[in-house]
């Protein structure tokens, strides 16, 4: 009698999930990409209201500073948090 064999096939993408969002930049570095946002809950990223520090390429932060207030646009990949869009 021949064996029962199961294969099981899981197929999960690797979609970073996205979202809008707007806070108070808290803290600028441009020369590590990083900038720091205190921010209302994200439910999309699954976040609570806090202050994030979030990846960011340099270019983006021209003319931002501590104390703006900003909308922005992030994502959740591969468990980093990266700012996509930002403006005051």
């Amino acid at each position: 009698m021949a064996g029962l064999m199961l294969t099981s096939v899981y197929a999960v993408t690797a979609q970073a999930q996205q979202a809008s969002a707007s806070g108070e930049v808290r803290r600028v570095d441009a020369a590590a990409g990083k900038v720091a946002i205190k921010q209302g809950a994200i439910a999309d990223l699954q976040l609570p209201a806090m202050t994030l520090i979030y990846q960011i390429d340099p270019s983006l932060l021209k003319g931002i500073q501590p104390g703006d207030k900003v909308s922005f646009t992030a994502k959740r990949e591969g468990g980093k948090y990266i700012v996509t869009q930002i403006k005051k």
